[in-house]
């Protein structure tokens, strides 16, 4: 038997397929999964109950019929690539067939947990507070608890996460899953759960469209939040849990406050309160400056008035005391005016004498002693002499 090159066997095997007419242009129907794209050129997988065919799909026109479970028939030619050694079906038409078999599944659990009253508003719990620390189910070796890790202490270094590891797919990953939930939930030192995975196929996030999670999830006395898939990946999970996240990485954020985001309000709210004391005592000491201003003038004008007062007063003081001098000074010369008329001594220069007798002065000659001596005063001097005899008049 001749022996075949790898290369010369691909090209034989691609020649068959090429030759054989009814291969070409022939339709196909099954469950669309895995899809991906890779700039204009979509990848996926079509598969039944037995089998599955890998596709690919040149045709941007044709990518929103290929949706993730739902079950199509396309139209095409398969294609054997030489260099992989690898067989592709090469799509050019698409034609809804109705949905798959996982989705409808999918849709009559929706429908029966939602008339259950599963997914009604009044049951959501909300998030605490102040969140310390977390569980998150999911498993170590993903990329997932990198993310949710990488996050959270990012935003939180204090944050203390908890991990219930599981398989996050595959026969009996949801019993893990919905045990996980239920132990975090009777964990009494977390604040909340996140449950999460990252993006795949409706199959490959299956374990989150169960029945026993959806029933941990409602019945968990602590929130959860869920996490599973992409932002346009939806879930069971999702419909039930307390809130929902587009991705884990946004589940740590908002379970998160972040510190330094904290650290600016609080540097934020202390320049506030500076400014604000600043303000309040420059308005308290434009204040206290006009109430000293308006009392200094108060004063200067109660000054002024008393000092008014006083000069009135004074000058009314003045005026009295000098015409109360000027009129005793004037009834004083009146005085001496007429005192000086009083006076012996000038009564004596006009040619008039006091006669004295025994020391008593003479005022009629009836008072007159005679024998007796008697002094008559001039106004040079004095004479003695001694009365011999008296005559008295009639006028007394």
């Amino acid at each position: 038997m001749k022996v075949l090159s790898v290369s010369g066997l691909n090209n034989y095997i691609k020649n068959i397929f090429d030759a054989e007419e009814l291969l070409h242009n022939i339709p196909v129907v099954g469950e669309v999964f895995g899809v991906s794209q890779s700039r204009n050129i979509l990848y996926f997988s079509l598969r039944d109950e037995a089998s599955s065919l890998s596709c690919v799909c040149f045709y941007p026109a044709l990518f929103a019929d290929i949706v993730e479970g739902r079950e199509v028939v396309v139209t095409g030619s398969p294609n054997y690539y030489t260099k992989g050694g690898k067989l592709s079906f090469v799509v050019n038409k698409v034609d809804q067939s109705g949905q798959g078999k996982l989705y409808e599944e999918f849709l009559k659990l929706k429908n029966k947990l939602e008339s259950e009253g599963l997914f009604d508003s009044s049951h959501k719990k909300p998030l605490p507070k102040s969140i310390k620390r977390i569980g998150v189910v999911t498993s170590s070796e993903g990329a997932v608890l990198q993310d949710i890790k990488q996050v959270g202490w990012r935003r939180n270094p204090a944050l203390d996460i908890v991990l219930f590891s599981t398989r996050v797919q595959g026969r009996g990953a949801e019993y893990e899953i919905a045990n996980a939930i239920t132990a975090l939930g009777n964990y009494d030192k977390i604040d909340c759960i996140v449950v999460a995975r990252g993006g795949g196929s409706l199959e490959d996030l299956w374990a989150y469209n169960t029945e026993v999670v959806a029933r941990a999830v409602y019945n968990c006395p602590k929130p959860v939040v869920s996490a599973v898939g992409h932002e346009t990946d939806y879930t069971i999970i999702d419909f039930v849990s307390d809130m929902r996240a587009p991705t884990p990485s946004a589940a740590a954020e908002i379970l998160t406050e972040d510190i330094a985001e904290r650290k600016r309000k609080f540097f934020d709210l202390v320049q506030n309160v500076s400014f604000c004391g600043t303000e309040f005592l420059q308005q308290r000491q434009e204040n206290l400056d006009d109430n000293k201003n308006r009392l200094i003038v108060k004063l200067e004008r109660i000054i002024l008035d008393i000092t008014n007062q006083f000069d009135k007063t004074s000058l009314r003081f003045i005026n009295d005391a000098e015409r109360f001098v000027q009129e005793r000074s004037f009834a004083l010369g009146m005085l001496e005016t007429a005192i000086a008329k009083l006076n012996p001594t000038a009564l004596l220069k006009s040619g008039y004498a006091r006669v004295e007798q025994n020391g008593q002065v003479l005022q009629s000659a009836q008072s007159v002693q005679l024998a007796s001596e008697m002094q008559i005063y001039f106004k040079d001097g004095s004479v003695t002499a001694m009365p011999k005899t008296k005559h008295i008049t009639g006028e007394e």
